[in-house]
């Protein structure tokens, strides 16, 4: 059994294709699986499985029928609750949420994965808000990793990535603006694919609150997995795009983006990152370490400069008023993130803070043309996704005043964003693949950056690195 519910996408999908299974035996399957560790691991934090079954069967019986279906016709998959979903509503961790009616529009990118044929049966859990790399909330309490339940599994996907390394869904969709697909992928041991700016839609993603859609600056969607075709196979649904053939990644040249001052990383990820250099030259990746060509400093200066005003541009002034209202009540809770309503207190439609966020975005714009410019010598970026492997949980106080360990120092919980930091910011793809695990059992990868609209190639340097490492490995 435990064999057969780590069964790739891909996998699932040939054998729906060949009779071999129907989707409703493989939806049963997965709900089963679910209700057998939700108990210890907490991912998933709300269902519609009614809903689920007409949509499995009406697939099968198109199925006998001989219909032309779509790419992913029957898969059984789990959404994060960041999105909206029909019968599901986001709830995002949020008190003020819960009493939301069941029915609303599908967001963009889950309608995209239902007209493609994927039967959406759960939402996994969320931290507040979606404002943490650790995914616990009042509503649905806490996520646990799957390689040790005392720690984190990350966020803010991280019921996502927790119901992937359990085999409780073979494909999740999760969101990303502080590293929010790779961390939870990295320390859960599972893929994760930050795509290019702006390519997918975020229409139907919270936040922003229900009912106010900004195209904010830096926030994404994408696939997580556990495996890198399946990835792909995702993301070419999301995408709508036509399958490409592989490029070869001999002769690669992969720029090694690990040593730099002012971002922390401990011996066990850097010695994980450098094994994957080598399986890359292994694959006949040419790989050499190298400095970005800008200050670490200017880049995450930049990068938060950007991450909250940006989000609640735009948005009524009645409702940053209500914002404001209870955020200082979430942060005496002990329950706040850096800014738990995805937008912060300063924001308030200030000339002030317009005008910063305009230099803002022109200083990362010249953050930018040096990184084109630099980025001529190599075609990917291979770099840590966070300095330390998954934590124990840690939930008290502001995130600015928390602290995390790193070879016996302490060092200041927003380190965590600096590796992330560089494709966010510059609007870059990315990937986060599986490596191997520490001595303790823990999962630990690393993060491909390409250049803008990559993503095929970075696959293609997942799926070569996967070849080496084995990829997924079970807890």
């Amino acid at each position: 059994m435990a064999d057969a519910i780590y069964r790739s996408a891909r996998e699932l999908l040939e054998q729906l294709t060949a009779g071999q299974v129907s989707a409703r035996e493989l939806l049963d399957e997965h709900i089963g699986r679910n209700e057998a560790i939700h108990g210890s691991i907490n991912a998933v934090i709300a269902t519609d499985l009614e809903r689920a079954r007409a949509d499995a069967a009406a697939i099968d019986d198109a199925r006998a029928r001989g219909e032309q279906l779509g790419p992913l016709a029957g898969l059984p998959m789990t959404i994060k609750d960041g999105y909206d979903v029909d019968g599901m509503p986001a709830t995002a961790g949020n008190p003020a949420f819960t009493d939301r009616p069941s029915h609303c529009e599908d967001a963009a990118l889950v309608a995209s994965l239902r007209a493609a044929g994927a039967v959406i049966w759960g939402k996994t859990n969320v931290p507040l808000m979606l404002g943490d790399v650790q995914t616990y909330n009042s509503v649905h309490g806490t996520t646990n990793n799957p390689y040790d339940e005392a720690r984190t599994a990350g966020g803010s996907s991280g019921g996502a990535a927790a119901a992937l390394a359990t085999g409780v869904t073979p494909a999740e969709l999760g969101s990303d603006i502080g590293g929010s697909l790779r961390h939870p992928a990295n320390w859960c041991g599972v893929y994760a694919l930050k795509p290019t700016w702006n390519v997918l839609s975020m229409r139907g993603h919270i936040p922003p609150p229900p009912g106010h859609h900004v195209d904010h600056d830096l926030g994404v969607g994408g696939p997580m997995a556990r495996t890198a075709d399946d990835l792909r196979l995702l993301y070419d649904a999301l995408h709508d795009s036509a399958p490409r053939q592989p490029r070869d990644v001999r002769g690669a040249r992969i720029a090694l983006w690990l040593d730099d001052p002012a971002f922390p990383v401990s011996r066990d990820v850097r010695d994980v990152v450098a094994r994957a250099a080598d399986d890359l030259r292994g694959q006949g990746a040419t790989v050499e370490a190298t400095t970005l060509p800008f200050a670490a400093d200017e880049l995450i200066e930049n990068y938060f400069a950007l991450m909250y005003p940006i989000i609640g541009s735009g948005l009524p002034a009645a409702v940053y008023a209500k914002l404001e209202q209870t955020r200082d009540a979430h942060i005496a809770s002990g329950e706040s993130a850096l800014d738990p309503y995805g937008m912060t207190a300063m924001a308030v439609h200030s000339t002030a803070s317009y005008r910063a966020v305009a230099r803002a975005m022109a200083a990362r714009q010249a953050l930018k043309d040096q990184f084109a410019e630099w980025f001529t010598q190599w075609d990917a970026i291979l770099a840590p996704v966070a300095a330390v492997p998954a934590f124990p949980h840690q939930h008290k106080g502001p995130l600015p005043e928390r602290t995390i360990d790193v070879d016996g120092t302490d060092v200041a919980y927003p380190h965590l964003f600096d590796w992330v930091s560089l494709a966010t910011d510059l609007h870059l793809p990315a990937v986060a693949a599986p490596v191997t695990r520490t001595e303790t059992g823990l999962p630990v990868g690393v993060q491909l950056i390409g250049g803008w609209h990559e993503e095929h190639f970075l696959l293609d340097l997942a799926e070569a690195l996967e070849q080496e490492t084995g990829g997924f490995s079970a807890p």
